[in-house]
């Protein structure tokens, strides 16, 4: 008998601290973006992209800079999600990112930037050309709010 009432005060006090739990407001989205990149020591790379986000597709466009081991050059197209978006002028900002790839003509590459406003972006996708790195990359991406479409 005691136990049983043990167990009904825990679920009582589990179910009460459910009511005081608060909803975060920070959405995500879905990303998709191609970046061509090259380098030696130094690497540089640009390229375009589209944020889905709140049933509207915003671009953007991508700037980067590498320091490290970088050699060769590569095209990758890349898809994935921005999570932790509490506004969308979040999105745009500077990204830092320590990490490293190859690439032989082809392989699979992936990212996971994150910036000062707390938004992550985890990218994958394919990857052509030839390449090396093991670096830290600075990104800055610079949203296009005046030409959104509805997705």
């Amino acid at each position: 008998m005691r136990k049983s009432c043990i167990w009904w005060a825990a679920l009582l006090t589990l179910a009460a601290s459910i009511g005081f739990v608060t909803p975060s407001h920070a959405i995500s989205g879905s990303v998709r973006v191609t970046i061509a990149k090259a380098g030696l020591l130094v690497g540089a790379g640009g390229g375009k992209g589209v944020l889905t986000f709140r049933h509207r597709n915003y671009p953007f466009t991508v700037q980067g800079l590498s320091l490290g081991l970088t050699a060769g050059a590569s095209v990758n197209k890349l898809v994935g999600r921005a999570d932790y978006i509490n506004e969308l002028s979040d999105f745009s900002g500077s990204y830092g990112v320590v990490g490293g790839g190859a690439a032989l003509l082809g392989g699979v590459g992936g990212v996971q930037l994150k910036n000062d406003k707390g938004v992550i972006i985890t990218l994958q996708g394919p990857k052509g050309g030839v390449e090396v790195s093991a670096n830290r990359t600075w990104v800055v991406i610079k949203l296009d709010q005046t030409r959104s479409t509805p997705d």
